[in-house]
């Protein structure tokens, strides 16, 4: 592939640029000599990462990665892809700050929830591994063991609820076995509301998960009864849930920046609505995060109007630190019309790889963006974007999403609203929602870049909701046409509220109430002070008013 090594120097002014054809076979030497002077070190190639780790782990040298053969040297457009190349480079080498974890245990308690034999069958696999457990629905003709390796009980899970080395499970028509069955097991007298507690749970019940978006559940596992591969795939899985486990901690979380309920009257709902996996929880007059149950969607975080939740994995000021080195290296080396591809390495790494190996790739100017998730994608980082000069902005979802991805959709559509007020020209922000790699570079392809009057360059800094206004902001001075004020959808995180001064009292109830301070009276006189760019939208004035005379206006 061509390799622009001009670019590359330029994009990365200071950084020492080193190229080679086998650095990962005949010129390996080179990198071991590279790394052994202890500097950080970006590789442009992650198809043998896990080789060049494993010798920068024997001298402790700090290692970044980046994909440029895929993302830009492998494409009908590569000759014209060194502005991007150097982009791509220069963002990579940007550090982002360490991830914290939090720790599950599993001791290797395994529950088999199943409906007949096959349930047996895969409690057989795990025995000399795990502490099995099994618990059938429908137990008739099953044939007593001859040595009781495990307890078989019956029952149907009505509940469940926790997390990998943390189940409770709440079981009807529970009962167990006779000892003394002959031809087929006979239980005794049943009852409801049987708990169990274990650390795995293995479903193979054929019915409805326990759980919403159950697969990102951790230390849950299901396959289907019918099928003998993916039941075998999931016990064998089970077996290695055992230990100690680093997860992620996704959200931070600031209790009193959270605007969710003031004095048992509810305001913000926008996480609790969201969760896909109903780690959030009402907590008094904020609200709690079981950061073990937490699967790192970020839609949360992308929602949250305050900053109160923030996502780790990296914080919105990091990641637009990233953003905003892609986009100025990108025009300083050459590019235009820059659009900024935003995706997760699972699904949209995947299609960008296949698009490389097997179409045209992708165009020079799709600036490929990883995130853990696209669902973390938030407004501040769309806002980000066009402020720094892009002129479209896509997302790849896949085309079945493994949960509901509506925050990110409405974030769509609240963008969409904002740079149509600026004057924003036709598509520039959108989802491809696909899992063909040939129909992603369609899509892209089909854009027709906007334009952007002065891309703005400020580093970003402080907490979300700062960095968010000061990004509209700059937004705003770019904007083909700077329109003062905006009108947008119910359920927007800015506006104003109106209130009708005839039947307003002053008794300061939504003062009391306001979370963010955008309501304050005067300590010196009877007076209501609003402070537009505070205001969130929460609605807790408005439930608070005993006259019943404050109304919403969302709106920029």
């Amino acid at each position: 592939m061509p390799l622009d090594t001009g670019a590359l120097a330029r994009g990365c002014a200071g950084i020492k640029i080193i190229s080679g054809r086998q650095l990962c076979r005949a010129e390996l030497d080179r990198f071991r000599a590279v790394v052994a002077s202890d500097a950080p070190i970006t590789v442009a190639c992650t198809q043998e990462a896990p080789l060049f780790r494993e010798i920068a782990a024997e001298s402790g040298g700090e290692l970044n990665f980046v994909n440029l053969r895929e993302s830009a040297g492998w494409s009908s457009e590569a000759a014209k892809a060194g502005p991007k190349m150097a982009a791509l480079a220069a963002a990579a080498a940007i550090r982002m700050p360490d991830v914290p974890y939090v720790q599950l245990e599993s001791g290797g308690v395994i529950l088999v929830y199943g409906r007949d034999e096959r349930a047996i069958e895969a409690a057989n696999q795990l025995k000399d591994h795990l502490d099995v457990t099994v618990l059938v629905t429908q137990p008739d003709d099953l044939m007593p063991p001859r040595v009781s390796d495990f307890p078989i009980v019956k029952g149907t899970i009505r509940t469940a609820k926790g997390h990998l080395g943390a189940f409770e499970i709440v079981v009807d028509d529970y009962a167990a076995p006779s000892p003394s069955s002959r031809n087929s097991l006979v239980f005794g007298p049943s009852r409801n509301g049987a708990v169990s507690r274990c650390d795995i749970l293995l479903d193979l019940s054929g019915r409805p998960p326990p759980f919403s978006a159950a697969e990102l559940r951790d230390g849950y596992l299901r396959a289907d009864p019918r099928d003998r591969a993916a039941v075998l795939a999931s016990a064998l899985r089970a077996r290695d849930l055992v230990g100690r486990f680093d997860k992620p901690r996704y959200i931070t979380f600031t209790a009193e920046l959270c605007a969710h309920s003031r004095s048992n009257i509810v305001g913000c709902r926008r996480c609790l609505d969201l969760c896909p996996t109903s780690a959030i929880a009402p907590a008094g007059d904020y609200v709690a995060i079981d950061e073990k149950i937490c699967a790192g969607c970020g839609q949360c975080a992308a929602a949250c109007p305050t900053g109160a939740a923030g996502y780790a994995l990296p914080p919105a000021e990091a990641l637009m630190r990233k953003l905003r080195t892609m986009l100025m290296v990108y025009r300083q080396t050459g590019g235009g019309s820059p659009i900024i591809l935003f995706h997760d390495d699972d699904h949209g790494g995947a299609l960008i790889d296949a698009l490389a190996r097997h179409g045209d790739g992708l165009p020079a100017n799709v600036l490929p963006f990883a995130v853990n998730e696209v669902t973390q994608v938030g407004l501040e980082a769309i806002a980000a974007a066009f402020a720094y000069g892009s002129t479209a902005v896509r997302v790849i979802l896949r085309g079945r999403p493994r949960h509901d991805v509506l925050g990110l959709r409405d974030t769509v559509t609240l963008g969409r609203t904002i740079l149509a007020g600026l004057g924003f020209s036709g598509n520039p922000l959108g989802l491809i929602e696909t899992d063909d790699p040939f129909a992603l570079g369609e899509a892209l392809r089909a854009i027709e870049p906007g334009k952007t009057a002065s891309p703005a360059t400020f580093l970003p800094a402080g907490g979300k909701r700062d960095v968010l206004r000061f990004a509209l902001r700059e937004l705003h001075r770019a904007a083909p046409v700077p329109t003062g004020i905006i009108a947008l959808p119910a359920g927007a995180p800015f506006g104003a509220v109106e209130i009708d001064v005839a039947g307003c009292t002053l008794c300061l109830s939504c003062v009391s109430a306001c979370p963010t301070g955008a309501l304050s009276d005067n300590p010196d006189k009877p007076m209501l002070r609003f402070t537009e760019d505070a205001c969130v939208q929460c609605g807790l004035c408005k439930a608070t008013c005993p006259e019943k005379v404050i109304t919403l206006s969302p709106r920029l």
